[in-house]
């Protein structure tokens, strides 16, 4: 699909445009926040966001920022890129004329195809894409289940900055593993930091691309554009009148997506989800919910839970939504009847 001549055709200038990636937990969406609460004033930031669950979460979770946002759910957009990455990039562009572009492709996808997507003669003359952000939580270096998985390999190969997030979690060794790989990178980072809360320092953002040696670039030669109509999101899913709620599920790469979409004016007992999702035994979950107490986001990884309240009432939030995502099969249906059992 060709760029359309309303993007071309915009004012004469190259639109600073950024990946922000690393893998499942890493802090994207907080990082995203961070430099959101911190852009200079004057400018109008877009984010391109995409999730591997069906419910888009972080667009909601981002919805109190005022940034435009255009969402591509249900997969990894390097898998998809050919379409809906496209047209969701194209409508940002056109309909916002933003300042910066931020992308955030889901924490299970490959940086190659999506690189090469922002680099081909579509995008020339309207994108400078500029240095990639890779964030990891340094405790998972000590995890085999991640320094064996070739997303996470190629996601650290081919950062220009590398940010240890969640820095006060980390322990000893843990910073001696990072060491050992900003010293073994080539090329080597133009730069990195150790950080918390993803307060990652602007001036990052303007940092050149350089080219990266990929361990695994043809990871997904073979999966591009499994859906090529599937349909792009916003933060702004509607939910069929008769529905109280909908569910769906994902599954690629050995991992399984669960998420549900709860019509606005059902209220859930914040101790009570609170208490489920503290217990909660999977590797990630993301919610935002109309809970008694307000509307609060909750992000779970591996059992530990922090929650926050969104800077939004209770009649500005347009459902509740939660997703949850594990590397084995999940009882749903269990699931989904706590959650009801929660719900007023």
């Amino acid at each position: 699909m060709l760029i359309s001549q309303q993007v071309k055709s915009r004012e004469n200038k190259l639109t600073p445009t950024n990946i922000i990636t690393g893998f499942l937990g890493a802090g994207k969406t907080t990082a995203i926040r961070h430099l959101l609460a911190n852009k200079p004033t004057n400018e109008r930031w877009s984010i391109l966001i995409n999730e591997f669950g069906e419910i888009g979460i972080d667009g909601a979770l981002l919805q109190d920022t005022n940034a435009q946002i255009k969402e591509v759910p249900g997969g990894c957009i390097c898998c998809v890129a050919d379409l809906p990455m496209r047209m969701a990039l194209n409508m940002l562009i056109s309909k916002t004329n933003p300042d910066r572009i931020l992308i955030e492709p889901t924490g299970l996808g490959h940086p190659a195809d999506i690189i090469n997507s922002l680099l081909d003669e579509n995008y020339q003359g309207v994108l400078d894409l500029r240095a990639t952000i890779t964030l990891i939580d340094t405790r998972k270096l000590q995890d085999s289940r991640y320094t064996s998985n070739a997303v996470f390999q190629d996601q650290i190969a081919v950062a220009d900055v590398l940010i240890a997030n969640k820095s006060d979690l980390a322990d000893e060794q843990s910073r001696k593993d990072f060491e050992q790989l900003l010293q073994t990178a080539n090329p080597p980072k133009q730069a990195w930091a150790y950080v918390t809360q993803g307060q990652i320092a602007l001036e990052y953002l303007d940092l050149p691309r350089q080219e990266a040696n990929l361990l695994h670039p043809e990871l997904h030669k073979n999966k591009k554009n499994l859906n090529p109509k599937r349909e792009i999101y916003n933060n702004n899913i509607k939910l069929p009148e008769a529905q109280d709620f909908i569910r769906r599920e994902n599954q690629s790469q050995g991992f399984y997506s669960c998420g549900w979409l709860f019509k606005p004016d059902m209220q859930f007992d914040f101790n009570a989800l609170f208490g489920w999702m503290t217990g909660l035994m999977a590797l990630r979950a993301k919610a935002v919910m109309n809970t008694n107490q307000g509307v609060y986001m909750f992000n779970a990884e591996n059992g530990v839970l922090s929650v926050n309240p969104a800077m939004l009432e209770p009649g500005d939030i347009s459902d509740s939504r939660i997703e949850i995502i594990n590397d084995s099969e999940m009882p749903v249906a269990d699931y989904e009847a706590e959650l009801l059992k929660i719900a007023n």
